[in-house]
């Protein structure tokens, strides 16, 4: 009888040891678990950074503090400058992001459909890819002229070749065991690329995407710099150079804080949002 009673009580201990390992989360942990918790700590210690350095350099020609940069933001704002600016960016940028999207699918598409297409995706890739799109402009101006066709062309070789190559690599991921399923469905052409390859892919092909938006964007506020010089008119890159030149170095700041948001707001509100309903709820992340 004490063996069994020694059994038992050992045997109910065991039995309680998961519930005292167990134990609550406090509101601390569980905040901290949070991923958009921790950027937005890693985002308030940086602009804290920034404004003591500001603060203790005292030189607003040099580098404003944060305090003194969303000043100048906010007055900017609210007169509507950087909203318009920002809007003239963004419109060239959806054009071209749009068309570079276009391109990329038809050459993936042909890719993966014949040899001959993949080895020239592979070639031009090669070839075009490690080029900065930057340094097509002063092309783009002679061939397209004073107009948004050049910040377009230029925006296109930036989105195109991130796109198609991680489409194309992430086409050729795909387990010949759904290929299988998709041609004994009797799906060939069109309709086995989109039912079959897009969501088997869609990890690499949304990498691709995000690869290309930030190529574009930062593209996009550089060739300002130049375009703007030339037309006389412009986005943020325009705002950023024309205030350089009247040496108002908080609203120069300002405009580069505006990119950062935007930057931001894009990556972790628009490509978050998708791929939490694509990615991640299909079970597909590599």
């Amino acid at each position: 009888m004490g063996e069994a009673r020694i059994l038992l009580r050992d045997a109910s201990s065991a039995a309680a040891a998961p519930a005292d390992v167990e134990r609550k989360l406090g509101v601390a942990e569980l905040l901290w678990n949070d991923g958009f918790v921790r950027k937005t700590v890693i985002v308030i210690l940086l602009a804290a950074a920034w404004e003591i350095y500001g603060v203790l350099l005292d030189n607003p020609l040099l580098f404003p503090s944060f305090h003194d940069t969303v000043i100048s933001m906010y007055e900017r704002i609210k007169d509507g400058t950087i909203p318009l600016r920002a809007w003239a960016s963004l419109k060239v940028l959806f054009m071209g992001y749009v068309v570079g999207i276009v391109l990329a699918a038809i050459f993936t598409i042909l890719a993966i459909s014949t040899r001959i297409g993949t080895d020239f995706l592979e070639t031009v890739t090669a070839m075009f890819a490690p080029l900065p799109a930057i340094a097509l402009l002063p092309l783009a101006l002679i061939w397209f002229g004073l107009g948004n066709g050049s910040l377009v062309f230029v925006l296109v070789h930036s989105v195109l070749w991130p796109v198609a190559l991680n489409t194309h690599s992430g086409f050729k991921s795909v387990s010949n065991t759904l290929r299988m399923v998709g041609r004994n469905y009797g799906l060939r052409g069109l309709p086995y690329v989109a039912r079959i390859l897009i969501p088997a892919a869609f990890g690499p092909i949304l990498t691709g995407l995000k690869i290309g938006w930030a190529f574009a964007w930062r593209t996009l506020i550089a060739a300002e710099l130049v375009f703007g010089v030339s037309s006389g008119q412009g986005g943020l890159g325009w705002f950023i150079f024309e205030n350089r030149n009247l040496l108002d170095i908080p609203a120069v700041f300002a405009g580069l804080l505006t990119v950062i948001v935007i930057g931001l707001v894009v990556e972790n509100l628009i490509f978050r949002t998708i791929e939490r309903n694509t990615v991640q709820k299909w079970g597909t992340q590599t």
